[in-house]
């Protein structure tokens, strides 16, 4: 999931609103505002000749809706709304920022204001609650995913990201270029502090509570030698992390053998950093695309990895 288009420029009549933190009853409404945001972002992008986009399928509402039901649980305070106080929308909420701590590091999960109130700086101030989690912890690097929208990208590079492009490789996979892997073995709960070790290599800090909602997305994959690991989840990739070029390849091999024979497959949030998974996807036959940007502060851009698009 990347991060909604920044509605922050600041526009003349911003309507008084509450910022304050999410509640459980906000989930919802928040799943529906964040699909509607991409989606107007997604139409003024697509690429002549592509097809339109289409609304979040139900499987991934109901994925984003437990995800951030998770969040509210283990970073309250990094998760906020803004709800109108005056006019039509008087008492709704229509726009919100989810985030989290994760050690030293901060990840701003989602961030989306509803079409028709974008533009009137709610955006920017969405995201200055949301970062104060952040800053309270002491957190010296901060990642998120974006879209493709400029006045997110501008106010991402304002606050200090540097943006790196991200590829998508899609389609349906090549079964005959599948090499036997071998040097895996299925994980386990007992693997955790082994995978929030590689993690913090990799991006300064573990996943820690976030491998409860990726097991809930993909099979745990480790490398037997405990240099790396992968949730294989029904589509490909949910998550690559290794210390080497030789494992992350190894790991990704298997993650797209795990999928149906004649499905989509997707190795997505592939960043300048990890070529070696475009080679990969490649030689599986997978069409190669732009999609979106890695921002990152305080830190490099993460290889031989490839990180979740909320969870990163």
């Amino acid at each position: 999931m990347t991060v909604s288009p920044d509605p922050s420029s600041p526009g003349p009549s911003s309507p008084p609103v509450l910022i304050r933190p999410m509640a459980p009853s906000d989930v919802p409404v928040a799943e529906r505002i964040s699909d509607e945001a991409f989606l107007a972002a997604d139409l003024l992008t697509v690429p002549r000749g592509a097809p339109d986009p289409t609304p979040r399928p139900a499987e991934r509402s109901e994925r984003w809706i437990a995800r951030t039901r998770a969040f509210l649980d283990t970073d309250p305070q990094g998760c906020v709304v803004a709800e109108a106080l005056e006019g039509p929308d008087a008492g709704a909420v229509i726009g919100f920022a989810t985030s989290m701590v994760r050690e030293r590091l901060w990840v701003l999960a989602t961030f989306a204001v509803l079409p028709g109130a974008q533009g009137l700086g709610l955006g920017s101030r969405l995201l200055a609650a949301a970062e104060q989690s952040g800053r309270a912890a002491g957190c010296d690097r901060a990642m998120l995913s974006a879209s493709d929208d400029p006045r997110a990208l501008r106010r991402y590079w304002g606050a200090g990201f540097r943006l790196h492009g991200q590829r998508l490789l899609s389609g349906v996979l090549d079964r005959s270029a599948l090499p036997a892997v071998t040097g895996l073995r299925e994980g386990t709960e007992a693997d955790r502090d082994l995978l929030d070790t590689l993690d913090r290599e990799r991006r300064g800090a573990g996943h820690g509570p976030d491998h409860v909602a990726l097991a809930a997305q993909g099979a745990l994959v480790v490398d037997a030698a405990g240099d790396g690991y992968a949730y294989a989840a029904a589509s490909g990739p949910a998550l690559v992390a290794a210390r080497d070029e030789g494992t992350a390849r190894r790991l990704l091999w298997e993650c797209l053998a795990r999928t149906e024979p004649g499905a989509d497959v997707e190795v997505g949030h592939v960043s300048g950093a990890n070529d070696w998974a475009v080679d990969v996807a490649l030689t599986a036959r997978l069409a190669l695309r732009h999609d979106g940007w890695l921002g990152i502060r305080g830190m490099d851009a993460p290889t031989t990895y490839l990180h979740h698009g909320a969870l990163l």
